[in-house]
């Protein structure tokens, strides 16, 4: 949901196309309702986790949900210092999120790391694609930015995966 805007509103000074840097800011704001999504999707796995691996589980989902509420605001941040909003409401999250909620009562422990692990699989891809942008228009800033969330989803991903693996 592109936002139309007057020029001077929000403008911020830059040698980047404004039209690539419009583009690179929608998907930051796309990817700030990601990451809200799953930061409260994570959370909401390790407040209900439950079963003998509870303690390892509820503290890996912990550790994960502060490592992606972390990467909230320098993402928003980046959108604004090319010029263009980021995220006003719980509202707008729900709009542009990609990351399903999960409202169900009871979501058993191995279901809940293998939901995040595909959740987290998808985000490391959306992160890929809007990197591809990114590079278009040679912001290098953003470019930067994400590689480092690229790394941390992939992280998630894989250790999500090796908690679900059967025991020998």
């Amino acid at each position: 949901m592109p936002l139309t805007l007057h020029p001077d509103q929000l403008a911020t000074p830059s040698d980047l196309d404004e039209l690539g840097r419009e583009t690179v800011a929608n998907g930051l704001r796309r990817l700030v309702a990601d990451l809200f999504a799953l930061y409260v999707k994570t959370k909401n796995y390790h407040w209900h986790m439950s079963g003998r691996h509870f303690r390892d589980y509820h503290l890996l989902l912990d550790e994960q949900g502060e490592q992606i509420f972390a990467a909230i605001d320098p993402v928003a941040e980046r959108g604004r210092k090319l010029g263009f909003p980021t995220l006003h409401s719980i509202g707008e999250i729900s709009q542009l999120q990609r990351v399903a909620d999960d409202d169900a009562v009871y979501v058993s422990p191995v279901a809940m790391l293998t939901n995040l692990t595909a959740d987290n699989q998808h985000l490391a891809q959306a992160l890929r694609e809007l990197h591809e942008q990114c590079e278009a228009i040679k912001d290098v800033a953003t470019s930067s930015l994400l590689e480092v969330y690229i790394d941390e989803a992939e992280r998630r991903t894989w250790f999500l995966y090796e908690a679900t693996r059967p025991t020998e």
